[in-house]
């Protein structure tokens, strides 16, 4: 029996405590075996791209008419661009892991792609979950954007063998198209990312140390190929503290560049062209005789800015006939370093330092936000209120009671900001540009709870419509949450700078009274608004998609008199 597919095998327990109620209500799961294999797809998609549990639960897709797609992620548009991860699972319940990825697994991924990202590609039969995204791809695609694929074959076994990669080369996708294989190793070695990273760091020429205010510094050169070395050796454990996963090859223009790069005559200027990594760690000691090519020791060991550098360096050197181009130490390739060693004691320095050196790019920055002192103001006020505020990631189940500030950020800047579309297709901004419009200074405990109540029965609905509900529902749930969240003002009479603990439970109240015929009049008010938009005209799921993420129909809804 293998080791990590046993603690993967072993971790399936808890993940199908967690999701067999929302199986069981969404994509009406009930049998062990089924449920067994969902929460393996479930882990797979938390794990690769480190979504909260609310976000990995939506990306299922498992069922019938699912083009072999278990899951699918459709990333925000940037510069153009968005990435669509699309994840097929297959485990076994023997635990040898001897079995290859399965070729027509492959084949069925392949036919997906072929179809699912054209436009005009007819889709005979496909289930409605995996319908409303692919809708959402489409509308992008014909709004212009270009899409990146990531094709994930999930199993707890070997990867595809020779024939399936022989499909996936006639395919002909080219750069559009990046193959991964996710198996229990990988899983396991994210998932202990925690564990301390101890090693050995070699550099090249000279150095410069310094001690400042309880702290040292120590900034140098070193070689892409010790990068890659030292990724080879701890992977994405390094990344614990750097506020992304790795964003890929393909899609993705800084890393394409870094690629590009390494992979030409201009490798000698890579150190001039690239800003650099930036490390932390408890400790880094070295022979103070030498006067460069130092050896240095380090602990607890952590990149914090330069982890997409560091991977596609190891991504690079990966590639088929590359390595000898860059080993020749006439042409060897370096990057700037800066090593920190920091007290151990002072996480909040650690966290300024990331957010200086992250905050440049679109990044999530939720835990970077944390220790805001409104963020700490929102938990007590919050919990005061009989509610848990998760303003740090937790690997617990969420219970009913809990509001993780993500998903408190989106109803927010949906009911009270009247935003609907930035909080449904800019989350990346939520704790970047967006942060002090939605988190202002008089934002209380009350006012994010009752939002986050309105914002939950839009979802729920979205996430298991009625028959009889309107197409637009699975696209529109931010949109009915700030209806609803009109009505409620409307009903209490006041504003929504006046709601405070004081009449709290009189909101809460008429929610729970009325949550219904607030939602359906909200449903009717956007009817009303696309009516007014396009007529009688039908409209179809890929316009509609394209609808409310541009907020046309915004205008129209502040149109509309609520009584």
């Amino acid at each position: 029996m293998n080791i990590n597919a046993s603690i993967i095998d072993q971790r399936l327990a808890s993940v199908i405590d967690n999701i067999r109620q929302q199986a069981s209500e969404e994509l009406r799961i009930r049998d062990e075996a089924k449920l067994k294999s969902l929460a393996f797809v479930y882990l797979c998609v938390k794990t690769i791209l480190d979504l909260e549990d609310e976000q990995t639960f939506d990306c299922l897709t498992e069922g019938g008419g699912d083009f072999g797609v278990d899951a699918m992620h459709i990333s925000e548009e940037h510069d153009g661009e968005f990435t669509v991860s699309l994840f097929q699972a297959k485990y076994k319940n023997n635990l040898e892991v001897n079995s290859n990825f399965p070729e027509d697994g492959i084949e069925s991924l392949i036919n997906a792609i072929k179809y699912l990202f054209n436009p005009t590609a007819r889709l005979d039969y496909i289930n409605p979950r995996l319908l409303a995204k692919v809708e959402e791809a489409r509308s992008l695609i014909r709004d212009g954007y270009i899409p990146q694929i990531r094709a994930l074959a999930c199993n707890n076994g070997l990867k595809w063998n020779n024939a399936a990669q022989e499909a996936i080369d006639r395919a002909g996708f080219g750069d559009q198209a990046t193959w991964e294989h996710v198996n229990h190793d990988r899983l396991v070695n994210i998932l202990q990312a925690s564990k301390p990273v101890k090693d050995t760091l070699q550099l090249s020429g000279k150095a410069i140390v310094e001690d400042m205010s309880f702290s040292r510094v120590l900034v140098g050169r070193i070689s892409v190929t010790e990068i890659a070395s030292l990724i080879e050796r701890h992977g994405e454990r390094l990344l614990e503290r750097n506020i992304r996963r790795y964003l890929g090859l393909q899609g993705n223009r800084v890393n394409e560049g870094i690629r590009d790069t390494l992979n030409s005559e201009e490798k000698d200027n890579f150190y001039f062209y690239n800003n650099g990594i930036t490390l932390i760690c408890d400790k880094f000691s070295y022979n103070g005789l030498q006067d460069s090519n130092y050896k240095v020791r380090v602990e607890n060991l952590q990149i914090i800015n330069g982890g997409q550098t560091c991977m596609t360096i190891s991504k690079t050197i990966q590639e088929p006939n590359l390595f000898q181009k860059i080993l020749p130490q006439d042409t060897q390739a370096y990057v700037l370093l800066r090593l920190y060693e920091l007290p151990s004691d002072n996480l909040n320095l650690v966290q300024k330092i990331t957010y200086a050196t992250n905050s440049q790019n679109p990044v999530d920055l939720k835990d970077l936000r944390a220790n805001d002192d409104l963020q700490q103001r929102l938990e007590i006020s919050i919990q005061q209120l009989g509610y848990n505020y998760r303003r740090k990631r937790s690997e617990t189940g969420a219970r009913s009671t809990d509001i993780s500030s993500g998903v408190a950020a989106e109803a927010v800047l949906s009911v009270w900001r009247e935003k609907p579309h930035q909080a449904k297709f800019f989350s990346r901004e939520h704790f970047g540009k967006l942060y002090d419009s939605i988190f202002t200074e008089n934002l209380n405990g009350a006012q994010v709870v009752l939002a986050v109540q309105l914002y939950r029965l839009a979802e729920n609905r979205r996430k298991r419509p009625e028959p009889q509900d309107p197409d637009f529902i699975r696209y529109a749930s931010c949109f009915i949450a700030m209806q609803m969240g009109k009505r409620l003002l409307h009903d209490l009479q006041i504003k929504m700078n006046d709601i405070s603990h004081l009449n709290f439970h009189q909101a809460q109240k008429l929610i729970e009274q009325n949550g219904e015929a607030y939602f359906n009049h909200a449903v009717q008010d956007i009817q009303q608004a696309l009516e007014s938009l396009y007529g009688s005209n039908e409209t179809s799921l890929q316009q509609l998609s394209a609808t409310f993420r541009r907020g046309d129909l915004i205008d129209k809804l502040q149109q509309i008199k609520i009584n």
